[in-house]
């Protein structure tokens, strides 16, 4: 993505695009980060010249470097079975309300502190000098040097999320050398400029800076959420994943947080994304490919069709987590609980889009319990801010106005992150300001229809049965 910003207008163009592909090794689910890297490239020399570049990806996944600073082999992907039953071994190290007291992060079996401890008795561990997490060794192989951006080092469960520092007594308890990581940056820092070589794959001749941004990709789209200044929101940033929460000024670390499996990862300036992650389109994408489908407007026209919460799930069920038969999945998790069984793919897509509403409902509720803060709108943005049924039963399940869009929100804070280091824009406020001038926006009013709701709420909790 090429951005462009003035005190005015702020244009985001999609100059390239590259498939993420994972292959399945002997030794498991690995991510093709060489791949990456050249798609990287190629986007880079379709740009053309740019005032700066800024990398951001997904959370917790790592490559390890040897003493050479070369890679040792592909990163492990975040759904490999590697982690399986560790997070139970970590607790008899240290209790899950000790852990959660220091680093305010859920309890999820990806978590990058999970992942060491799974691998840190292979051969590949015991060769490494350096660990980068994902959009880190991007950066790293663009620039030459080596640093751990802070938003996404709040994801490994080894952070303290009050003073945005490692904490060293996690660390110590697991034995795991915080060595292993380079020093924290802060989304605006420079990360340093282009390498010689990457320059003349370009075509470039002039240092080319890079800075870093908020390298988590949700912290990314939290930046581009449209709020106005002072506006009391939630947000819900989707993909894959759907990331619901609330910017806050410090961390929640109750035991009642820990208990809702709430996260606390850093944002920009400070903030702390107070967050559930909940599996989102991985459902419906997993389905599409499982019936090689490719056009999901008439998937979501015949759910459209379907009457509504005929059959739900608890669409955060770890059951989800793994690729592979996802409608057979859906049609038993609805047989075992005594509802109908979605026979149609319009059927089975609007179990799975009520589903993702109502989990997106509770999320919202319990942020704001938890929290004790209360919100008047929620944004969706990210990839469903165009999935207007979607976006629709999210208003409905949750009883509040949302505001729909940016698509690109990622990208698009990726892009005012580095504006604001070139000077180019101001503060937050600022940014969020521009966000809500320039890109289109959709408003959606919740139906009124909560009864409904509730009921399916209890059904999912399994409290009644239809």
């Amino acid at each position: 993505m090429v951005g462009s910003v003035t005190p005015d207008d702020l244009g985001l163009t999609e100059v390239a695009r590259f498939v993420n592909r994972p292959a399945r090794l002997p030794e498991g689910l690995r991510w093709d980060v060489l791949a990456l890297y050249a798609g990287v490239l190629d986007g880079l020399r379709a740009a053309g010249p740019v005032t700066s570049v800024g990398i951001d990806g997904w959370a917790v996944d790592y490559g390890l470097l040897d003493a050479d600073g070369h890679l040792l082999g592909p990163p492990a992907h975040y759904r490999d079975a590697r982690t399986e039953g560790v997070a139970a071994r970590a607790r008899r190290t240290v209790p899950a309300e000790r852990l959660y007291a220091r680093t305010g992060v859920q309890d999820a079996p990806f978590n990058t502190l999970h992942q060491l401890l799974a691998a840190r008795d292979g051969a590949q561990f015991a060769a490494a000098r350096r660990l980068l997490l994902v959009p880190d060794l991007i950066t790293y192989w663009l620039t030459g040097e080596a640093g751990t951006e802070v938003t996404n080092a709040s994801t490994t469960q080894l952070l303290d999320p009050r003073t945005g520092r490692w904490a060293a007594d996690v660390a110590e308890a697991f034995d795991i050398d915080l060595g292993l990581f380079a020093p924290l940056r802060h989304p605006g820092d420079p990360a340093g400029t282009l390498l010689p070589h990457v320059r003349e794959h370009l075509g470039r001749a002039d240092p080319v800076p890079v800075t870093t941004v908020a390298s988590h990709d949700t912290a990314s789209a939290v930046v581009a959420v449209p709020a106005r200044d002072g506006e009391r929101f939630a947000y819900i940033c989707t993909g894959t994943w759907s990331l619901v929460g609330l910017e806050l000024d410090a961390p929640v670390l109750t035991a009642a947080s820990r208990a809702a499996n709430f996260t606390n990862e850093l944002g920009l300036d400070g903030t702390v994304r107070y967050l559930r992650n909940i599996t989102g389109l991985w459902l419906l994408q997993e389905c599409m490919r499982a019936w090689d489908e490719d056009d999901v407007g008439a998937l979501l026209r015949e759910a459209a069709a379907v009457p509504g919460l005929r059959s739900v799930v608890d669409a955060s069920d770890p059951a989800f987590l793994p690729p592979g038969r996802m409608p057979e999945r859906i049609a038993d998790a609805c047989r075992s609980t005594g509802q109908p069984v979605p026979s149609t793919r319009g059927e089975t897509t609007r179990c799975l889009l009520d589903s993702l509403a109502l989990a997106h409902r509770r999320a919202v509720e319990e942020a704001q319990r938890l929290a004790d803060h209360p919100v008047d709108v929620v944004y969706v943005v990210g990839g469903a801010a165009r999935n207007a049924l979607l976006c629709r039963l999210t208003a409905d399940a949750c009883g509040l106005p949302v505001v729909a869009g940016p698509a690109e929100a990622a990208a698009l804070g990726n892009v005012l992150v580095q504006a604001r280091a070139h000077g180019l824009v101001g503060d937050r406020v600022a940014m969020r300001g521009l966000v809500a001038r320039t890109q289109p926006l959709r408003r959606y009013e919740p139906s009124g229809e909560g009864a409904a709701w509730d009921a399916a709420a209890r059904r999912v909790a399994g409290r009644t049965r239809p």
